[in-house]
């Protein structure tokens, strides 16, 4: 059976259901797998599986401490008419791209797919585990994983769910969607500073072995919705796997035919699934990075040195206005071969001198990704162009992801079939949208889904409608060294 264990070394593994209640490891390390399963079915099975059966046994393959009922009620309570289509990710032809559009969910953005199965899978191992403490999510958000996470926890008994957003940093609809979540034991509170600053925050509320001592006298224990829970990680495995097998089933692709995988990436977790599902057995030719201007990644794929002392820059692709990519110490664990003790030197290299250099054997593992950035003229640019060729609508985000894979086409020649991780419906930045296919600016965000909507036909999400009219429950903003008094006083009531 698969066991847990930390990225830093710590000699406590777990199983699958201890790693998801605890999210992050004693030692302040990454819960990683001790294998990497393989495809627990072959792709020319795949034909009429529908997305539930995909998750049930690629989650169950990682999961194996979990019965197969306790996974069934897991997928199908989160796969289930709260998304907008019968099967859950579309896959749209754009242009030379197919397009796995993975924001069909209740927030509109690809969050959903991992946070509607989640809390599911957090409850049942609260359950096996006879967890009798109330569990407090504390998870840090750059504007989708926040929203996600609150509605996928609201009124999930013996939770509390508390979110930190960048004050200023996420977009009108983002933020309105935050601070209107109703639940009697949801938190949301704006941050003065940046994403790496609050999850910098809640980093350092989850190393305080003093304050995990005070909660555990209050009948209380932190643990994570962010994508450093590995419970959030696996579920996302699930959609490049099953695009994949679409792909084949569509004749597009043979099996056993390589194609590249583009994503959108600031935190790296969505990317780091897609290396897990090459890992597990679909073929990939080229994973590819991209970044916008706050290209931390990007460079660090071409050099192999992680710095972050750089200039930190607010686009209009806010989920990745990120220099601090935490799943990245998962795929250097694996890429090292599992030594602990070399990413333990790392991390605290980057705790003390903001950057680390990587060990040859690492550097060589990084061939498999190609990492490109798109700024935010061209980011617009690429917006209009596709919607004026190919009708189709793109976010930010996922424009950003298209840009690079031009790019990169144009560089290396390389016409390989190409999935490209389409992040978030592009009404979530209806501003930033409305200006690249040249309409007017509005007074604000709402305005813009509007005038968005009347200009292009594209349905709104559900998640969206009626959103302007409801009414603000949160309306805290604090400063980084009050975010755990913040956690202490919700907890204390």
């Amino acid at each position: 059976m698969i066991k847990y264990k930390s990225t830093r070394g710590s000699s406590i593994t777990k199983d699958s259901a201890e790693a998801i209640i605890q999210g992050i490891a004693e030692d302040n390390g990454l819960y990683v797998p001790s294998d990497i399963p393989a495809l627990p079915f072959s792709i020319e099975s795949a034909p009429g599986m529908s997305y539930c059966d995909f998750a049930f046994d690629i989650i169950k393959s990682f999961f194996a401490d979990y019965t197969d009922e306790e996974i069934k009620k897991c997928v199908y309570g989160a796969y289930d008419e709260k998304f907008e289509y019968e099967e859950i990710v579309p896959i749209v032809k754009g242009k030379d791209a197919f397009f796995l559009e993975l924001y069909h969910g209740k927030t509109a953005a690809f969050k959903d797919m991992a946070l509607s199965i989640l809390p599911y899978l957090l409850k049942t191992a609260m359950n096996k585990k006879k967890e009798d403490k109330k569990v407090c999510i504390l998870t840090a958000t750059s504007g989708d994983t926040g929203k996600a996470a609150l509605e996928g926890f609201a009124d999930v008994a013996g939770t509390e769910i508390i979110v930190f957003y960048p004050n200023q940093g996420v977009s009108e609809v983002q933020e309105r969607q935050m601070v209107t979540q109703e639940g009697e034991n949801t938190h949301v509170f704006a941050v003065n500073g940046n994403f790496d600053d609050a999850q910098t925050g809640v980093k350092k509320i989850f190393k305080d072995v003093n304050f995990a001592e005070k909660l555990s006298q209050m009948n209380c224990k932190l643990s994570s919705a962010n994508s450093i829970n590995i419970g959030r990680l696996v579920p996302q495995v699930v959609y490049y796997v099953y695009g994949y097998a679409k792909l084949v089933e569509r004749g597009v692709i043979k099996n056993g035919e390589k194609i590249n995988i583009v994503v959108p990436t600031g935190n790296f977790g969505n990317i780091l699934a897609a290396y897990y599902a090459k890992k597990m057995g679909i073929a990939v030719n080229k994973l590819i990075c991209a970044s916008n201007k706050n290209k931390v990644l990007v460079d660090f794929i071409n050099t192999g040195t992680y710095d972050i002392n750089r200039e930190f820059y607010l686009t209009n692709s806010p989920s990745m206005d990120i220099l601090i990519s935490s799943n990245l110490e998962r795929l250097l664990y694996h890429l090292s071969g599992g030594n602990a003790d070399e990413i333990k030197a790392l991390m605290e290299s980057l705790d003390k001198d903001k950057s680390y250099t990587v060990s040859g054997l690492i550097k060589d593992g990084l061939k498999d990704f190609y990492g490109g950035f798109a700024d935010m003229q061209q980011t617009n640019a690429t917006i209009a162009d596709m919607y004026e060729s190919a009708n189709y609508l793109m976010d930010t985000h996922t424009a950003v992801a298209y840009k690079v894979y031009e790019d990169y086409k144009k560089e290396t020649k390389d016409e390989t079939v190409t999935l490209i991780a389409s992040t978030a419906s592009a009404y979530k930045f209806a501003e930033s949208v409305t200006e690249s296919i040249g309409l007017k600016e509005e007074k604000d965000g709402f305005a813009s889904v509007r005038a968005l909507n009347k200009k292009t036909g594209v349905n709104v999400p559900k998640a969206l409608d009626g959103l302007e009219g409801k009414p603000i429950r949160h309306t805290g903003v604090i400063n980084i060294n009050e975010m755990q008094q913040a956690v202490e006083k919700i907890l204390a009531k």
